[in-house]
């Protein structure tokens, strides 16, 4: 099995196109059960954000993968697989296992080093499991990555330095207000997003925080957490009126503040400017909200623009980070892929030296046992010296990136019986890697 991922970001994919397919929490599990549906691929991982998806899988066929998972992105997403191909991305084995590694460390991130990331992965790789379309691959290579995303942050200043994409956009409100401190925060939504915009709202500009969602005791929770206060999804309208700033980030599929809303808002408070943060995906706030006088919208597609990805001083550091472990997770799944040919190979010699043994035997039968076990101690020791050259280097050649298989050389020069092999290569190892590709679809690539 190889691995695969495809996907789309806000790397190269208009946020009005991006929008409609990240799927919804609720959609995930048909996606995923859907994914394995498809004939060339045995599992799936679907890593989506407010800013990417992301299908990993575990494939038979390169080609065939790619061409199902893309008319599966396509279909849930109600668009045309010709108007999603342009912005698609295709990374494959060791550039797949790369580029998730980059993700998870936020490399990848509209804002470098923004750490929610880490949390969304780790949410991943749970949903897959639960919904039981992950496989030992894929299992492996998300559990590697999310050791490599701590490494990261706690080596280097990444983290530190960083910001999320809701401490870039409170940035650009400070920009308009100045201080933030004392002023009034409305957050709409209740999710892992709005407790994080709350908790920064008050944590580091001390912020008014108000909240509202469509679940009452939920709004209330996040309030509770920040002394802030709670009120109604129905009030909308009034609490935009008092708000300074308002970040709405629910999750829901539609709009939930309308241009007709912010304009009645404006009415009541015409010499106050607002500034609104539309962190959603799909999009929360309508578009055309940002032409209202006194308005200024800040949506994902203007912090695409506007965020300087370069913030952190550490990002050649982290690269190095992923590069190494790159390397050691590839020369793992090499090494787990070489073992079963040594361990047939010394299987073979084993059973030759108990056969050589057993012949000695019986031509000479009054041999005393202690000649005996000295015979047979010198022929296992002739063996393991005979093979302990090619054992050792089959291994380091294995980890090296080449396209010749050297354990295929050994199963036709000791002619290895091949079905006793299988026995030892019914369990896949958990750590894949084979030759590095990284192609765009439709691309050849030399792969399967």
């Amino acid at each position: 099995m190889s691995i695969l991922v495809v996907g789309l970001s806000h790397r190269g994919t208009p946020v009005h196109l991006l929008e409609r397919v990240v799927p919804a929490p609720e959609t995930l599990d048909k996606v995923l059960l859907d994914a394995v549906a498809c004939p060339h691929v045995a599992a799936a991982v679907v890593l989506s954000t407010c800013n990417r998806v992301e299908i990993y899988a575990e494939v038979e066929r390169f080609h065939g993968g790619v061409e199902e998972l893309a008319e599966l992105l396509a279909r849930h997403a109600g668009v045309s697989a010709a108007e999603l191909t342009p912005h698609l991305y295709v990374r494959y084995e060791d550039g797949a296992v790369s580029h998730l590694f980059s993700v998870v460390c936020g490399l990848d991130s509209m804002v470098v080093g923004e750490t929610q990331i880490l949390g969304q992965a780790k949410a991943a790789l749970r949903n897959a499991q639960d919904a039981e379309t992950i496989g030992s691959v894929l299992n492996g290579v998300f559990q590697r990555a999310l050791r490599v995303g701590k490494r990261a942050h706690t080596e280097t200043e990444l983290g530190r330095a960083g910001r999320s994409v809701v401490s870039a956009a409170l940035a650009q409100a400070v920009g308009v207000h100045g201080e933030l401190a004392g002023r009034t925060a409305l957050v709409v939504g209740a999710g892992s997003m709005a407790a994080l915009a709350a908790t920064t709202l008050r944590r580091d500009h001390d912020a008014r925080v108000v909240v509202t969602n469509r679940t009452p005791s939920r709004a209330r929770r996040i309030a509770a957490q920040v002394e802030g206060t709670a009120v109604p999804l129905a009030d909308l309208r009034t609490a935009l009126a008092d708000a300074d700033v308002v970040v709405s980030c629910t999750g829901a599929v539609g709009t939930v503040i309308s241009a007709v809303d912010l304009a009645a808002a404006m009415r009541r408070r015409p010499d106050r400017p607002l500034v609104v943060c539309d962190l959603a995906m799909p999009r929360d706030v309508e578009i055309e909200g940002g032409h209202v006088a006194g308005v200024t919208l800040i949506d994902l597609g203007r912090l695409a623009e506007t965020v300087d990805d370069g913030v952190a001083t550490d990002v050649e550091a982290v690269r190095a980070i992923v590069a190494e472990e790159v390397a050691d997770f590839v020369a793992t799944r090499r090494a787990a892929t070489v073992a079963p040919t040594v361990v047939a190979l010394r299987s073979m010699a084993a059973e030759v030296v108990d056969a050589e043994l057993r012949r000695l035997t019986a031509r000479v039968p009054h041999l005393d046992d202690h000649s005996h076990a000295e015979v047979a101690k010198t022929v296992r020791r002739v063996v393991d010296k005979l093979l302990h050259a090619p054992t050792i280097r089959v291994k380091e050649l294995a980890e090296q990136t080449v396209e010749t298989s050297y354990t295929d050389a050994l199963r036709e020069l000791f002619a290895l019986d091949l079905s006793a092999l299988e026995a030892f290569t019914s369990v896949e190892p958990v750590e894949p890697a084979q030759p590095d590709r990284s192609v765009q679809p439709g691309e050849p690539g030399g792969a399967p």
